[in-house]
């Protein structure tokens, strides 16, 4: 079993860069499973139906989102209904969505997570028990299980993926936007990278307009970030997963940008 997972598409940039190269990626690296994080994909903030059927069409299986989930209104129209969308499991109770879904892949079912860190962001249930209720409930249907951890601090995504080896497939960090170096699997077979980074403009601050995050840092006034144009990238991971057991065998980082591409 091959798992393709694309990092945090921010604004129209991230989504062209979809489109483009979703199709290369399949057909290089034919993974059995494709997931996107698409909380930043409608202009930066949320995300839309008519994206999130987009990357379906495009050749995801399954959506996740983040902390901006709730920030495009058109979301509460049809999350509920949207079987591959996967919002932070850790939310109260009553929040719409689901925090977990399964996927069936060539007749393996694959438990897809989505949980939210604490650190720095909005205090909501604690990820570490929402993680053992949802490895619990997924352990009787599969061993293939995937973590999208959305999260701020690096210590907290490093304690959850120690929390979890050998329990789960992979725990991969999303929200920060800037690609770490130190994918690996864990002694217990989880494959782990703090943070995959983003997909969309490759010469703004974390995607948005640099002069409007200047301004920010400079004047401490409140400013609107918007989603910068020009060049643009793609991060992702690929990772190479025994289906019988869960365990990762490989996991590869992929980044596509006007600096490196694996298609040059």
């Amino acid at each position: 079993m091959r798992i393709l997972f694309i990092g945090d598409v921010v604004g129209a940039p991230g989504r062209e860069m979809i489109d483009e190269y979703v199709p290369k990626l399949k057909k290089k690296y034919s993974p059995t499973l494709t997931i996107i994080n698409g909380e930043n994909a409608a202009a930066g903030r949320g995300i839309t139906e008519k994206i999130y059927r987009r990357f379906l069409e495009v050749g995801a299986q399954a959506v996740t989102l983040g902390n901006h989930a709730w920030d495009n209104k058109d979301l509460f129209s049809f999350i509920d209904d949207a079987k591959y969308l996967v919002r932070p499991g850790n939310f109260p109770e009553g929040a719409p969505g689901k925090g977990m879904i399964f996927v069936n892949c060539n007749g393996t079912e694959v438990a897809i997570i989505n949980l939210q860190g604490r650190t720095f962001l909005p205090p909501l249930e604690c990820p570490f028990k929402q993680a053992d209720a949802y490895i619990e409930e997924a352990r009787k249907r599969t061993n293939v299980i995937f973590i999208d951890f959305h999260a701020e601090a690096t210590s907290e995504k490093q304690a959850l993926g120690w929390y979890v080896d050998g329990r789960v497939t992979a725990v991969v960090g999303t929200h920060t936007h800037v690609p770490t170096a130190d994918k690996r699997i864990l002694p217990n077979g989880t494959a782990y990278i703090t943070d995959v980074g983003m997909t969309g403009p490759y010469d703004g601050i974390l995607g948005m307009s640099r002069d409007a995050v200047l301004k920010k840092f400079l004047t401490g006034l409140p400013v609107r970030f918007e989603v910068t144009e020009g060049r643009r990238q793609l991060s992702a991971v690929y990772i190479d997963v025994d289906p019988a057991t869960g365990k990762a065998r490989k996991v590869e980082q992929i980044l596509i940008n006007d600096d490196q591409s694996i298609f040059d």
